[in-house]
Protein backbone atom coordinates (compact mmCIF):
# COMPACT_ATOMS: atom_id res chain seq x y z
CA UNK A 1 0.00 0.00 0.00
CA UNK A 2 1.26 3.50 -1.16
CA UNK A 3 2.45 4.82 2.31
CA UNK A 4 3.15 8.52 3.31
CA UNK A 5 6.44 9.14 1.80
CA UNK A 6 5.31 7.55 -1.63
CA UNK A 7 1.61 10.13 -1.44
CA UNK A 8 4.18 12.65 -1.01
CA UNK A 9 6.69 12.06 -4.15
CA UNK A 10 3.18 11.43 -5.91
CA UNK A 11 2.15 15.10 -4.45
CA UNK A 12 5.91 17.38 -5.28
CA UNK A 13 5.67 15.06 -8.83
CA UNK A 14 1.89 16.19 -10.01
CA UNK A 15 1.60 19.40 -8.75
CA UNK A 16 3.95 21.35 -10.99
CA UNK A 17 1.16 19.83 -14.08
CA UNK A 18 -1.61 20.99 -11.90
CA UNK A 19 -1.28 23.95 -9.89
CA UNK A 20 -2.84 26.61 -11.90
CA UNK A 21 -4.11 24.79 -14.53
CA UNK A 22 -7.90 24.96 -15.89
CA UNK A 23 -10.13 21.90 -16.15
CA UNK A 24 -11.59 20.39 -19.67
CA UNK A 25 -13.27 17.15 -18.40
CA UNK A 26 -13.58 14.61 -16.19
CA UNK A 27 -13.90 10.80 -17.05
CA UNK A 28 -14.73 7.73 -14.32
CA UNK A 29 -15.01 4.52 -15.31
CA UNK A 30 -15.29 2.76 -11.94
CA UNK A 31 -18.95 2.56 -11.03
CA UNK A 32 -17.64 2.62 -7.27
CA UNK A 33 -15.64 5.74 -7.67
CA UNK A 34 -18.32 7.23 -9.30
CA UNK A 35 -20.99 6.36 -6.61
CA UNK A 36 -18.88 8.67 -4.39
CA UNK A 37 -19.21 11.77 -6.14
CA UNK A 38 -22.16 14.13 -6.47
CA UNK A 39 -23.77 14.53 -10.23
CA UNK A 40 -23.37 17.10 -12.14
CA UNK A 41 -19.43 17.25 -10.74
CA UNK A 42 -17.63 16.68 -14.50
CA UNK A 43 -19.72 19.63 -15.75
CA UNK A 44 -19.42 21.75 -12.87
CA UNK A 45 -15.69 21.54 -12.96
CA UNK A 46 -15.28 22.15 -16.30
CA UNK A 47 -13.04 25.46 -16.55
CA UNK A 48 -12.15 25.71 -12.97
CA UNK A 49 -8.42 25.98 -11.70
CA UNK A 50 -6.78 24.02 -9.60
CA UNK A 51 -6.10 26.27 -7.11
CA UNK A 52 -3.24 23.69 -5.05
CA UNK A 53 -2.11 20.25 -4.58
CA UNK A 54 -1.78 19.43 -1.06
CA UNK A 55 -1.31 16.16 1.25
CA UNK A 56 -2.79 15.13 4.76
CA UNK A 57 -1.98 11.60 5.84
CA UNK A 58 -2.26 9.25 2.96
CA UNK A 59 -4.82 11.48 0.97
CA UNK A 60 -4.24 13.97 -1.72
CA UNK A 61 -6.73 17.14 -1.72
CA UNK A 62 -6.54 18.74 -4.89
CA UNK A 63 -8.22 22.19 -4.22
CA UNK A 64 -10.96 24.34 -6.34
CA UNK A 65 -12.55 27.31 -5.99
CA UNK A 66 -15.92 25.54 -5.29
CA UNK A 67 -14.18 22.87 -3.25
CA UNK A 68 -11.98 19.87 -2.80
CA UNK A 69 -11.25 16.35 -4.59
CA UNK A 70 -9.38 14.25 -1.80
CA UNK A 71 -7.87 11.19 -3.60
CA UNK A 72 -6.63 7.76 -1.75
CA UNK A 73 -4.65 5.60 -3.52
CA UNK A 74 -6.00 2.71 -1.47
CA UNK A 75 -3.25 -1.02 -2.30
CA UNK A 76 -2.17 -0.24 -5.44
CA UNK A 77 -2.80 3.28 -7.42
CA UNK A 78 -0.78 5.70 -8.87
CA UNK A 79 -1.65 8.65 -10.72
CA UNK A 80 0.31 9.81 -13.78
CA UNK A 81 0.34 13.18 -15.83
CA UNK A 82 -0.14 11.96 -19.49
CA UNK A 83 -1.42 12.96 -23.17
CA UNK A 84 -4.67 13.30 -23.20
CA UNK A 85 -4.82 10.78 -26.56
CA UNK A 86 -3.52 8.35 -24.43
CA UNK A 87 -5.55 5.04 -24.41
CA UNK A 88 -6.80 4.14 -21.23
CA UNK A 89 -5.98 0.36 -20.13
CA UNK A 90 -7.84 -1.94 -18.10
CA UNK A 91 -7.25 -0.49 -14.65
CA UNK A 92 -7.21 2.80 -15.75
CA UNK A 93 -10.16 4.30 -13.67
CA UNK A 94 -10.06 8.13 -13.25
CA UNK A 95 -9.16 10.81 -15.77
CA UNK A 96 -8.89 14.83 -15.01
CA UNK A 97 -8.11 16.54 -18.17
CA UNK A 98 -6.59 19.74 -18.17
CA UNK A 99 -6.74 22.61 -20.99
CA UNK A 100 -3.22 22.05 -21.12
CA UNK A 101 -4.13 19.31 -23.29
CA UNK A 102 -2.57 16.47 -20.67
CA UNK A 103 -4.64 15.04 -18.15
CA UNK A 104 -4.32 13.49 -14.44
CA UNK A 105 -4.98 10.14 -14.55
CA UNK A 106 -5.68 7.32 -11.80
CA UNK A 107 -4.51 3.31 -12.12
CA UNK A 108 -5.55 1.13 -9.65
CA UNK A 109 -5.09 -2.47 -10.19
CA UNK A 110 -6.76 -3.92 -6.87
CA UNK A 111 -9.90 -0.71 -7.49
CA UNK A 112 -8.75 0.14 -3.71
CA UNK A 113 -8.55 3.63 -4.47
CA UNK A 114 -11.54 6.36 -3.10
CA UNK A 115 -12.11 9.74 -4.60
CA UNK A 116 -14.49 12.30 -2.44
CA UNK A 117 -15.20 15.32 -2.92
CA UNK A 118 -16.49 17.68 -0.38
CA UNK A 119 -17.42 21.52 -0.67
CA UNK A 120 -16.72 21.98 2.80
CA UNK A 121 -13.72 22.99 4.53
CA UNK A 122 -11.68 19.64 4.09
CA UNK A 123 -9.54 19.52 7.43
CA UNK A 124 -13.22 18.80 9.04
CA UNK A 125 -14.25 16.42 6.71
CA UNK A 126 -14.77 12.88 8.13
CA UNK A 127 -11.86 11.19 6.83
CA UNK A 128 -9.28 14.04 7.63
CA UNK A 129 -10.37 15.44 11.20
CA UNK A 130 -9.35 13.22 13.43
CA UNK A 131 -6.05 12.96 12.33
CA UNK A 132 -3.28 13.18 14.40
CA UNK A 133 -0.40 15.66 13.89
CA UNK A 134 1.85 15.36 10.32
CA UNK A 135 4.81 13.58 11.17
CA UNK A 136 7.42 15.84 9.63
CA UNK A 137 6.01 18.91 11.01
CA UNK A 138 6.86 20.78 14.28
CA UNK A 139 3.81 19.66 15.90
CA UNK A 140 5.04 16.42 15.85
CA UNK A 141 7.74 16.68 18.84
CA UNK A 142 8.83 14.38 21.39
CA UNK A 143 6.50 15.99 24.33
CA UNK A 144 3.76 15.24 21.81
CA UNK A 145 4.61 11.31 21.95
CA UNK A 146 5.64 11.53 25.52
CA UNK A 147 2.34 13.07 26.54
CA UNK A 148 0.33 10.98 24.28
CA UNK A 149 1.80 7.42 24.81
CA UNK A 150 1.22 7.86 28.83
CA UNK A 151 -1.10 5.15 30.31
CA UNK A 152 -1.61 3.27 26.87
CA UNK A 153 -0.44 -0.49 27.47
CA UNK A 154 -0.44 -1.00 23.10
CA UNK A 155 2.45 -2.12 21.36
CA UNK A 156 4.45 1.25 20.08
CA UNK A 157 4.65 0.02 16.65
CA UNK A 158 0.93 -0.40 16.83
CA UNK A 159 0.64 3.31 18.38
CA UNK A 160 2.93 4.86 16.00
CA UNK A 161 0.42 3.72 13.19
CA UNK A 162 -2.45 4.79 15.02
CA UNK A 163 -3.51 7.69 12.10
CA UNK A 164 -5.55 9.47 15.32
CA UNK A 165 -1.53 9.49 17.20
CA UNK A 166 0.26 10.54 14.18
CA UNK A 167 -0.65 10.76 10.82
CA UNK A 168 0.29 8.25 7.94
CA UNK A 169 3.35 6.39 9.22
CA UNK A 170 2.28 2.74 8.06
CA UNK A 171 3.99 -1.10 8.65
CA UNK A 172 6.99 -0.29 6.82
CA UNK A 173 7.97 3.11 7.80
CA UNK A 174 7.24 1.89 11.99
CA UNK A 175 9.12 -0.91 11.66
CA UNK A 176 12.52 0.87 10.40
CA UNK A 177 11.76 4.19 12.74
CA UNK A 178 12.03 0.92 15.56
CA UNK A 179 14.73 -0.39 14.35
CA UNK A 180 16.30 2.70 14.03
CA UNK A 181 15.12 3.82 17.59
CA UNK A 182 16.69 0.39 19.43
CA UNK A 183 13.10 -0.35 20.52
CA UNK A 184 11.44 -3.90 20.48
CA UNK A 185 8.16 -3.35 18.24
CA UNK A 186 6.01 -5.26 21.54
CA UNK A 187 7.06 -2.62 23.81
CA UNK A 188 4.44 -0.92 25.31
CA UNK A 189 3.60 2.92 24.38
CA UNK A 190 3.62 3.82 28.35
CA UNK A 191 6.72 2.40 29.62
CA UNK A 192 8.89 4.97 27.16
CA UNK A 193 10.89 7.15 28.44
CA UNK A 194 10.95 10.67 27.59
CA UNK A 195 14.46 9.95 26.15
CA UNK A 196 13.31 7.27 24.06
CA UNK A 197 9.90 9.45 22.79
CA UNK A 198 12.82 11.94 21.22
CA UNK A 199 15.04 9.41 19.40
CA UNK A 200 11.38 7.70 18.03
CA UNK A 201 10.26 11.21 17.23
CA UNK A 202 13.51 11.51 15.55
CA UNK A 203 13.73 8.27 13.36
CA UNK A 204 10.30 8.91 12.35
CA UNK A 205 10.88 12.08 10.79
CA UNK A 206 14.73 11.00 9.38
CA UNK A 207 13.12 7.20 8.03
CA UNK A 208 10.32 9.38 5.79
CA UNK A 209 11.95 12.14 5.02
CA UNK A 210 15.09 10.01 3.88
CA UNK A 211 12.10 8.23 1.41
CA UNK A 212 10.77 10.99 -0.06
CA UNK A 213 13.83 12.25 -0.65
CA UNK A 214 14.96 8.87 -2.38
CA UNK A 215 11.76 8.63 -3.85
CA UNK A 216 11.32 11.83 -5.41
CA UNK A 217 15.25 12.13 -7.18
CA UNK A 218 13.78 8.92 -9.29
CA UNK A 219 10.10 8.93 -9.72
CA UNK A 220 9.09 10.17 -13.66
CA UNK A 221 5.05 11.03 -13.07
CA UNK A 222 4.99 11.44 -16.95
CA UNK A 223 5.95 7.92 -18.02
CA UNK A 224 3.35 5.20 -17.89
CA UNK A 225 6.23 2.58 -17.07
CA UNK A 226 6.75 4.52 -13.55
CA UNK A 227 5.06 3.11 -10.29
CA UNK A 228 5.37 4.17 -6.81
CA UNK A 229 8.48 2.37 -5.57
CA UNK A 230 9.60 1.83 -1.74
CA UNK A 231 13.61 2.04 -1.03
CA UNK A 232 14.55 -1.45 -0.45
CA UNK A 233 18.22 -0.42 -0.44
CA UNK A 234 17.94 1.05 2.51
CA UNK A 235 15.51 -0.95 4.18
CA UNK A 236 17.07 -2.45 7.47
CA UNK A 237 14.27 -4.59 8.92
CA UNK A 238 10.95 -4.46 7.29
CA UNK A 239 10.58 -7.79 4.56
CA UNK A 240 14.53 -9.34 5.50
CA UNK A 241 12.91 -12.09 7.70
CA UNK A 242 16.31 -14.52 8.17
CA UNK A 243 18.50 -12.15 6.54
CA UNK A 244 21.67 -10.98 8.56
CA UNK A 245 20.80 -7.88 10.82
CA UNK A 246 22.68 -4.99 8.95
CA UNK A 247 24.58 -4.05 11.98
CA UNK A 248 25.04 -6.83 13.68
CA UNK A 249 24.33 -9.91 11.74
CA UNK A 250 21.68 -11.70 13.66
CA UNK A 251 18.77 -12.97 11.51
CA UNK A 252 16.05 -10.50 11.41
CA UNK A 253 13.02 -11.76 12.36
CA UNK A 254 9.54 -11.58 11.78
CA UNK A 255 6.49 -11.34 14.39
CA UNK A 256 2.67 -10.46 14.38
CA UNK A 257 1.01 -7.47 15.79
CA UNK A 258 -2.46 -8.38 15.23
CA UNK A 259 -3.17 -8.84 12.05
CA UNK A 260 0.02 -6.62 10.53
CA UNK A 261 3.66 -8.34 10.27
CA UNK A 262 6.32 -7.28 11.84
CA UNK A 263 10.11 -7.34 11.09
CA UNK A 264 13.17 -6.55 14.10
CA UNK A 265 16.02 -7.43 15.27
CA UNK A 266 16.50 -9.37 18.23
CA UNK A 267 20.07 -8.26 19.27
CA UNK A 268 19.84 -4.58 18.32
CA UNK A 269 16.07 -3.57 19.96
CA UNK A 270 14.89 -4.30 23.52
Amino acid sequence: MPELPEVEVTRLGITAHLQGARVRGLTLRDLKLAGRLPAGLSAALVGEPIQSVERRGKYLLLRFPAGTLLVHLGMTGHLRILPQDRLPGKHDLFDLALESGKMLRLNDSRHFGSLHWTSDEPLRHRLLSHLGPEPLTVAFTDRYLYEKSRGRRVAIQRFIMDGTVVAGVGNIYAAESLFRSALLPTTLAGSLTAEQCRTLAEAIKAVLGTSIATGSSGMDFCSDAGRLVYYPQQLMVYGREKQPCRICGTPIQRGRLGNRSTFYCPVCQK
